[in-house]
This record gives C-alpha cells, structure tokens and sequence, in this order.
C-alpha cells in the first residue's frame, strides 16, 4: 500500500485504484468557474461528449481526444460496447472522488480495450480539478477500464496550499482555477485527465453524498450506470435546448 500527503490533503493508492481522500466541506461548482483553463470552456460544436446516464440523474462531460487520445479512444470504445452498461460506482468518497468502470464492482477488475493496460498521458493542459474526469489506476502505465470524477469542494485547496504551489513553480491560471473549483492538485501526474464534467455536477455531487461501507466505501445502495452515450456536441441546438 503506497500513501501519499500533500499539505492538508491525502490519499491512498491501491491495487483497485483511488481509495481515500479528504477535503473542506463547501459546494462547488466547476460548471460556472471563471477561467480561460481549457476544462472550463464551454463545449465547442464538434467536441467529443459523453452522455452518462445513472439511476441519480445524468452527467454530461466533454473529452480531449487530442491531450489524452489513448484514454479517450479506450471510454470511447468501451461506452459504444455498452461495457459501461449496468456498472456501478463502486467507491465513493465524500469530498473527493466517485469511481466506477469495473464491470466485477470489487474495484480490482476491468481491462483496456487492447486487452493489456495502457500507458498514461500527462499535460499542463488539463488537470485533476473538481469535475474532472480522469483514470483510475494501481500505479505508473496501468490504466485500464475503470475511471473517476473528482468530487472536491470548492474550498479544497486553500491559500496555504496555492501558496506551496506557486513556489513549486505552478502556473498561477492553474492555482487560480484551483483555488476557485476545488481539486486535488496532488493526483496531478499521477492520474490522467481526460474530460471535464460541464453539465451534471449536481448528480455527481450527490453520488458523492450516499451512504457507504467498508474500506473500500462501496456504497450502501448500488449507483448504477445505465449507459454511457458519446456524441458530437451542437452548440446551437444546445442552446435552443436550453431556452
């Protein structure tokens, strides 16, 4: 078991993926987020999105085929299998990350769509920021099926954190956004990111809240995935959708 602290935040790494974080206690919201980071831009007509429909409501997230193109090939793939359909999120933490994408629901199974594990794709670009979506892994290049959404609270990152940041060298748009959505700037080369939730954070905050058991913190009650649609985002008919 490998564990890993980073000023007022931690987390433990195990076989099966992310098991445990803390955080503050405030509600973010990573969808309103006043920044030119590229996770808090609005969809583009053209962009990738993913559809994930769940039994406590639907998320909506838009992928980056172009920063992360192997982890967004392998959701992809895998959500137009249906491999996603009827999987659980089978540990969620308060505060911090809800995790799915294992087909056994133990948290120690699922595979890549190559069969073998795939190597991990780092970037400035895109960071593990609330709402992130990213790849669950057991350590460096071994990322397979299973994915989470971070869950943090706005307050997550405090100015004492951001000022360790900026003199580790971190861009301050970075820290800004940080320090405004919440995250966990410590999974930051460790995790891939590969999406952002734009739409739904609400569902994914109330995933976040359930009741769970054991040290796995499997939830008490299943959060089922019904289905992972992915499509092509319009800009126009989004908005006339929301008028």
């Amino acid at each position: 078991m490998f564990k890993k602290a980073f000023s007022i935040l931690c987390v433990t790494v195990v076989a099966g993926g992310l098991l445990c974080g803390c955080g503050g206690a405030a509600s973010s919201s990573p969808e309103k987020i006043d920044s030119g980071e590229l996770q808090f831009t609005s969809p583009q007509t053209g962009d990738t999105v993913a559809v994930i429909d769940t039994n406590m409501g639907t998320i909506r997230a838009v992928l980056f085929p172009s920063i992360a193109p192997r982890a967004v090939e392998n959701f992809v793939t895998h959500a137009q299998d249906g491999y996603y359909d009827g999987v659980t999120f089978h540990r969620v933490v308060k505060d911090f990350v809800i995790q799915g994408g294992d087909p056994t629901g133990t948290g120690m199974g699922g595979e890549s769509i190559w069969g073998d594990p795939f190597a991990d794709e780092f970037s400035d670009a895109l960071h593990n920021y609330t709402g992130a979506l990213s790849m669950a892994n057991s350590g460096e290049n071994t990322n397979g099926s299973q994915f989470f959404i971070v869950a943090t609270p706005a307050d997550s990152v405090s100015a004492k954190l951001g000022g360790q940041m900026e003199e580790a060298g971190w861009r301050s748009e970075v820290i800004s956004a940080y320090q405004q959505a919440g995250g966990v700037p410590y999974l930051d080369h460790k995790h891939t990111v590969f999406g952002q939730v734009y739409s739904g954070m609400d569902v994914v905050e109330k995933i976040a809240g359930v009741d769970v058991e054991g040290e796995n913190d499997k939830p008490k009650k299943d959060v089922v995935i019904n289905s992972v649609t992915i499509s092509t985002y319009d800009e126009a008919a989004a908005s006339s959708a929301a008028g």
